[in-house]
């Protein structure tokens, strides 16, 4: 995955939107002003940090090399994702998915119904 597909595919999510809130590099996504990923524009390959249950967060370290504890982040909570090319695109699209439900679930109720995401 590159960086125009990352971005692509995160723009794609409902309700994201894109900013530049640390500095000019880091480009983050968020889902009703939360932010569910982010990425390094300069980062080669490309690097981005998603959101993750902390269990499976754990799992995933363990199981793909890819996989790294969020840098600059949580480390309970976030993994830095190293588009190296060992894992492909359906399984990177699915912690980015896994991501954005997250943060969706911790959204008020209000901010789900505008997403149209209240069951």
């Amino acid at each position: 995955m590159n960086i125009e597909e990352l971005r692509e595919y995160c723009l794609s999510k409902k309700g994201t939107a894109e900013s530049f809130p640390f500095d000019s590099e880091t480009l983050v996504f968020k889902v009703m002003g939360k932010m569910y990923a982010l990425t390094g524009l300069g980062s080669n390959p490309v690097e981005f940090n998603t959101k993750c249950d902390p269990e499976k967060a754990i799992e995933l370290r363990e199981q793909y090399s890819c996989v790294l504890p969020g840098f600059h982040m949580n480390k309970n909570h976030w993994n830095t994702i190293v588009c190296d090319g060992t894992v492909n695109d359906k399984i990177l699209k699915q912690w980015i998915d896994h991501s954005y439900e997250l943060v969706v679930k911790s959204l008020t109720k209000k901010q789900r119904e505008e997403l149209g995401q209240v069951e």
